[in-house]
């Protein structure tokens, strides 16, 4: 660990000597041979953690007119806490150095990482979205008067070089922390975040399926129509993006999203005999997908014996996807109870509750229904 430290301290150096990065994405520059220089050499020989730690608290002190030296010793500091195991003091000192230099995105990726330890999903997104943005102010730059325009583009694209890396450790880690966030409306709220600072990301087209369906768990369906069709209007081959539209829709409370739900479901369905299944665009599991909401989207019309059908065909699809197999079993359950069909709904159902999962209980709870049967009526008393 230590052998890390050093090394992440050496070439902090070394970067001194360096061509400064354009003002967008800041560095530290702290002058070789100076005494701040000299006195950060002589932490890195010290063997014991605890010395280490008192050499920079004193450093933070004796420099504390230097706000380079300062915002160097911070993170310096931080690293050393989070090497002993300090998360709490680490993302303390990692955060200082944020404050005073927002747009370093060696110190950003840092704090992300201490802050994953911590799983303090709010600093990942303030981190990932300061460095978000600074990357991209290169490109946002004004060009020089009299330089050509191809090779200012060269310019922008040689300066985004070196700090890309840390740019898409951010983009991929603020996906993950919304992923991870439970609350719908905190979501949704990190998710706005994320399209502003990462704008063209990787993983737009799963940034945006997070964002309708978060819409559709808030019930805010005009927010969501509004979504969607820019969503659409960007990629409007998206067999995934359907399928989520569809799903949304198709459990929307508004009655009158059914046919809409339908539309998007039928449309993956013909987009996907278009295209070719790889292990990236999962397409096997997104045409199953698509079969259970459809189904689901016809059974809130009441078409139940077609929305049968088509929950039958999912189920068949999606038996080795644990992530979509669960909720057709569920859906096609449902759709024989609501029918009558209760035997078949039994079968279904016992199967699906012996599935761990977010639909084992809600299983359970309908196959007892079921084995309960319709309500007797009750017997009139006579006198």
């Amino acid at each position: 660990m230590k052998r890390q430290w050093i090394a992440s301290l050496l070439v902090l150096v070394a970067l001194v000597a360096a061509i400064a990065a354009p003002a967008q994405v800041a560095t530290i520059s702290i002058a070789a041979g100076t005494p701040e220089d000299k006195d950060l050499q002589a932490v890195t020989v010290e063997n014991d953690g605890q010395k280490r730690i008192a050499m920079l608290q004193d450093y933070l002190q004796k420099y504390s007119g230097n706000p380079q030296a300062v915002i160097l010793g911070q993170w310096q500091l931080a690293q050393q806490y989070l090497e002993q195991g300090d998360t709490a003091k680490a993302l303390e000192y990692g955060q200082k150095a944020v404050t005073g230099q927002p747009n370093n995105l060696d110190i950003l990726v840092f704090v992300v990482g201490a802050a994953q330890k911590a799983k303090a999903a709010d600093v990942i997104m303030d981190c990932a979205e300061k460095g978000g943005k600074a990357f991209n102010g290169i490109a946002s730059q004004a060009k020089p008067e009299g330089m050509d325009p191809e090779a200012f583009a060269l310019k922008v694209k040689q300066e985004q070089e070196a700090p890309r890396s840390n740019y898409e450790y951010l983009e991929a880690s603020a996906l993950n922390a919304m992923v991870g966030e439970q609350n719908a409306k905190k979501r949704m709220g990190y998710i706005e975040r994320y399209f502003a600072a990462f704008p063209g990301s990787r993983f737009q087209d799963q940034a945006t399926e997070l964002a309708v369906s978060t819409l559709g768990e808030l019930k805010d369906s005009a927010r969501m129509k509004s979504f969607s069709d820019k969503a659409l209007a960007a990629n409007p081959n998206s067999v995934s993006l359907l399928v989520v539209l569809s799903d949304a829709y198709g459990r929307s409370t508004d009655p009158t999203t059914g046919p809409l739900a339908e539309s998007y479901a039928r449309k993956a369905l013909d987009l996907a005999k278009t295209q070719t299944p790889t292990s990236e665009n999962r397409l096997a599991l997104y045409v199953g997908l698509a079969h259970n909401a459809l189904g689901f989207a016809l059974l809130k019309q009441d078409k139940n014996l077609p929305a049968i059908t088509e929950l039958k065909t999912a189920c068949d699809q999606l038996k080795t996807y644990p992530e979509g197999y669960p909720s057709a079993l569920y859906n096609l359950g449902y759709a024989y109870a609501k029918t009558g069909k209760l035997q078949d709904a039994k079968v279904v159902l016992t199967e699906l509750v012996a599935i761990a999962g977010p639909y084992q209980q809600p299983g359970r709870d309908l196959l007892a229904k079921v084995q309960a049967g319709p309500p007797r009526p009750t017997p009139k008393r006579t006198k």
